[in-house]
């Protein structure tokens, strides 16, 4: 008997201690952030009419409109341990529809917004890599494509779909979307989207048309799909198209193959663990090499503390440390 409960009491402490120790062990070091960003004086200059234009439909961000340089980046980066970034342009925003009215020198805020993006690798080569913005439903866009091509220093393109107001049921701007993505493949460029736009009642259906008829213009170069499908946090709807996603890889893993899904302001914290469990489902079932680290910077000001709330989700240990070490191709 003394003998039974000596084992309890070992059991009971070893039990502890394991508890103990998994709530105290840091998280795996992220090897690269995929979305951060860092304005430009041209678009700095810019969003004060931006944020005001009676277009918009939210108010700014105070994150969003701080005059942060690549130094106060670097910093974070150094502060928790990450040594690569890859830098997003927001020259899309010069030519958002949300700037009410236009203004006339959107196409000059465009190339000067990219020019210092890429400036940014060029003079960090080391630790950062530019990503140019364009908005695919302007005439500007290919253009600026094409104006980087060969630059060894130029990454890939970012879009903002619903920055761009961009609209799933119109064929119209379904076909310059795929446009645009395959002037990005033809110029050897990686392509980062923020798919979700912004009309009511996003999800399953969108995703679905992005899967048919959109995704196919990327063939021969990496897709990187932000927020998970969705904008930030966990909802229905980012769940609904992740979904899709999930479905379609499991049909066919060749459509995969080069398709990535960043988990920036994703937001553990605020998400019901419903919502938790049902993202990490996800995950599984498309593989967790699929899912990047990602802060969406600087949202995320202080990057330790969101890649620890982020290793929160219930990902075992070494699905999460593949996410950490995960570098999109």
């Amino acid at each position: 008997m003394i003998f039974v409960r000596g084992l309890a009491i070992a059991a009971t402490v070893l039990l502890s201690a394991a508890l103990l120790g998994a709530a105290d062990r840091r998280p795996p070091a992220v090897l690269v952030d995929h979305h951060v960003h860092v304005h430009s004086p041209a678009i700095l200059a810019f969003l004060p009419a931006y944020c005001a234009s009676p277009g918009r439909t939210s108010k700014c961000d105070p994150e969003f409109t701080s005059p942060l340089t690549v130094t106060d980046l670097l910093r974070a980066m150094d502060a928790a341990g990450i040594r690569r970034a890859r830098v997003m342009s927001t020259a899309y925003l010069a030519e958002s529809p949300m700037m009410v009215p236009p203004v006339p020198d959107h196409a000059e805020i465009v190339r000067k917004a990219n020019d210092f993006t890429v400036a940014l690798a060029r003079a960090h080569p080391d630790r950062l890599e530019a990503y140019i913005g364009v908005n695919p439903l302007t005439a500007t866009a290919l253009p600026e494509i094409e104006r980087w091509r060969g630059d060894r220093h130029v990454a890939g393109i970012k879009l903002h779909l619903a920055n761009s107001r961009f609209d799933y049921h119109r064929p119209d701007q379904v076909r310059m979307l795929t446009e645009t993505l395959r002037a990005a493949a033809a110029a050897h460029l990686r392509i980062m989207i923020h798919m979700r736009n912004r009309a009511t009642g996003y999800g399953a259906e969108e995703a679905r048309i992005f899967v048919d008829q959109v995704l196919p213009a990327a063939r021969g170069t990496t897709v990187q799909i932000a927020h998970a499908a969705g904008w930030g946090g966990i909802d229905a709807a980012t769940l609904d198209a992740l979904g899709v996603f999930a479905g379609a890889c499991e049909q066919d893993r060749t459509l995969c193959a080069d398709l990535y899904f960043d988990l920036a302001a994703i937001k553990p914290a605020e998400a019901s663990g419903q919502d938790k469990a049902a993202l990490v489902a996800l995950i599984r079932r498309i593989g967790p090499g699929h899912f990047l680290p990602a802060s969406d910077w600087p949202f995320a000001r202080d990057l330790g503390a969101y890649y620890a709330a982020l290793a929160t989700l219930p990902l075992s240990e070494i699905e999460w440390r593949t996410i950490a070490h995960n570098v999109g191709r």
